[in-house]
């Protein structure tokens, strides 16, 4: 059997140990998908040829500090690739992509290796896997048991070691149930942190583009590099500076629904399993409460019993009339439920909507997660076969309302069931709450092991920040830090992917700014900073304090970190500006400066 390509933590290990390249991991990524006959899983695959010349050219001129340099990955084919075709699991509906998705385009710039495009549900319409004219997947567990979909695809090749991460879709909960099934992480973010520019639509004004992983930390890694808005993209939103600070578990609130409205249709494995989960967590988090789940399934209930179904057809009616042989017949009968809804009834919806959302928005004036079964119950395939409809409907029991909320969910492990079924949890919270859920999600997985979430070490959120110039310890602005209760914790350097500037100000001074190079711009350098704990509650006010062009965003350190600190926009580093970068630092440049 191949051995599996390893997480995104095990192969940066070995890249920067020096024991592997990209080069050396292109043979195993090959032999994983040796085999395969065109299986279910993939759809298409990059030629080998390609994909070793991509390897090679990582390993000779690429830049390892990047976050996910050499990297293998594979996306759901219903997002685009440049030159690869784009089927969203219908061979007739089937284009040649121009142009990268946003979402893959940025994983690329980050060094990441893709492999291919993944099997899929017809049109991203389904939970279950079983819905393809490629092949039905199957859960890495055997036993005919379902792969789950949406993504069936991405989260196979994930828990089957073929690549270390995959991205997939989340209208309804096909990122979170293919995770359970295969006994992964699955990370739905908040509604356009991914930008979904680029994917075929299922809910235009619902989708989502996910994220799998062997872990957490992988998983909050691809998000980071991944995110970003694009004008391509309407539905596009960035995460708001104040919310990139996780809380500690301590300080969270947890909510647990109530006996009365947990159903696992008979599945005492899974109910015992949720159980336990739950009381794992508990050790991890502030008191319980108890939440009513009613809002929630009623929301998630418009999304196929609602006006919501006929979004659908927006961006597939027209294909579904000329080409209606070439929908399966549960994917057409699916889609064609929404010609029963107008306009009234879209209208009708949506205030129910609004009013549905302002009551679960009051459950988190006293809660910070909340925490759900990802599935009830599981099937196998000849089971779906039995009843297609209701039983996926059974599968979005607790996935549907997500979106429709703008929830945040990150999907877990959480062991099997005594009949060797895999179980799981998913940690649900409010739009932007991603990265304290990710933070939990480790804590609960992974012993808390670190992710690329901010570093918090108190209820009061403390957060971690670099600081490039004026305001470095002796500096003319480090008493603005001082006053708001920051504390030193050392100096440290940037990866080498930096230039530094200094614009001129009316106090002869001078202004540095850290500017991060283009891909195809001037080479970087390390850059001297240090690193501060700060009250989080304090960052609005010293953000205040700071002038333009510098604003608040990711800096990535030579050990691979990425902390938030002081950047500069690009449009200032031009002339009159003056390049230092060469001295390593702010203060090296000073004291060169006062030599001269």
């Amino acid at each position: 059997m191949p051995k599996p390509v390893g997480s995104i933590s095990e192969l940066r290990s070995a890249y920067l140990d020096g024991g592997l390249s990209p080069a050396g991991q292109t043979e195993r990524i090959l032999d994983g998908l040796a085999g395969r006959d065109g299986g279910p899983v993939w759809i298409s695959t990059v030629p080998a040829d390609r994909l070793r010349d991509r390897a090679e050219s990582l390993t000779r001129h690429g830049d390892p500090t990047l976050p996910l340099y050499g990297i293998p990955f594979a996306v759901k084919d219903n997002i685009d690739v440049a030159g690869m075709i784009t089927t969203a699991g219908c061979p007739d509906f089937g284009y040649r992509a121009a142009e990268d998705a946003p979402v893959v385009r940025r994983l690329l710039d980050a060094g990441a290796m893709l492999v291919g495009k993944t099997n899929l549900d017809q049109f991203a319409t389904g939970l279950t896997g079983a819905r393809s004219p490629y092949g039905s997947c199957q859960s890495v567990f055997g036993g005919g048991l379902i792969s789950g979909g949406s993504s069936s695809g991405s989260a196979v090749a994930v828990a089957a070691g073929q690549v270390s991460f995959a991205l997939g879709t989340d209208t309804a909960g096909s990122g979170r149930v293919p995770a359970a099934l295969n006994g992964i992480v699955g990370l739905k973010p908040t509604r356009g942190l991914l930008s979904t520019a680029g994917v075929v639509p299922a809910c235009r004004s619902l989708d989502c583009v996910s994220v799998f992983a062997a872990d957490v930390a992988g998983a909050v890694e691809v998000l980071h590099a991944a995110r970003g808005v694009t004008a391509a993209d309407p539905w596009g939103r960035p995460l708001p500076a104040e919310r990139v600070v996780a809380r500690m578990p301590g300080t969270l609130r947890l909510g647990v629904p109530r006996a009365e409205d947990l159903e696992f249709f008979g599945d005492a494995g899974q109910e015992a399993r949720f159980v336990a989960g739950v009381q794992r967590l508990r050790t991890f988090v502030g008191t319980p409460r108890s939440v009513p789940l009613g809002d929630f399934f009623e929301a998630g209930d418009l999304l196929y019993r609602g006006p919501w179904v006929a979004e659908r057809l927006v961006a597939l009616g027209g294909f579904l009339r000329s080409h209606p042989e070439s929908v399966l017949a549960v994917t057409r009968a699916v889609l064609e439920t929404g010609r029963r809804y107008d306009a009234i009834d879209a209208f009708r919806g949506q205030h129910r909507l609004r009013e549905l959302r302002a009551q679960v928005d009051q459950l988190w004036q006293d809660i910070d997660v909340l925490v759900v079964p990802t599935v009830g119950t599981t099937f196998t395939l000849d089971e779906i076969a039995e009843d297609p409809i209701g039983r996926n409907a059974v599968l979005g029991r607790y996935t549907q309302f997500a979106n429709l909320l703008d929830l945040a969910a990150v999907t877990v492990p959480n062991g099997f069931t005594s009949t060797g079924r895999p179980a799981s949890l998913t940690l649900v919270g409010p739009a932007f709450s991603d990265t304290t859920l990710a933070r939990l999600a480790a804590t609960l997985t992974d012993g808390g092991a670190p992710t690329r979430t901010v570093e918090v070490s108190s209820p009061a959120a403390e957060l971690l920040i670099a600081v490039v110039g004026r305001h470095l310890a002796g500096e003319s602005r480090n008493g603005e830090l001082v006053g708001h209760g920051a504390a030193l914790v050392g100096a440290a350097r940037t990866a080498p992917l930096y230039r530094l500037f200094r614009m001129d100000t009316p106090d002869g001074e001078g202004l540095p700014g850290l500017v991060r190079v283009a891909a195809d711009g001037p080479a970087g350098h390390p850059i001297e900073v240090e690193l501060w704990r700060l009250p989080g509650a304090a960052v609005g006010g010293l953000l205040a304090g700071v002038p333009a062009p510098l604003s608040l965003g990711w800096i990535r350190l030579d050990d691979g970190r990425d902390v938030l600190g002081f950047l500069c926009e690009a449009y200032a580093a031009g002339p009159p500006a003056e390049d230092i970068s060469a001295t390593g630092g702010w203060r090296a440049y000073r004291r060169a400066a006062a030599r001269r």
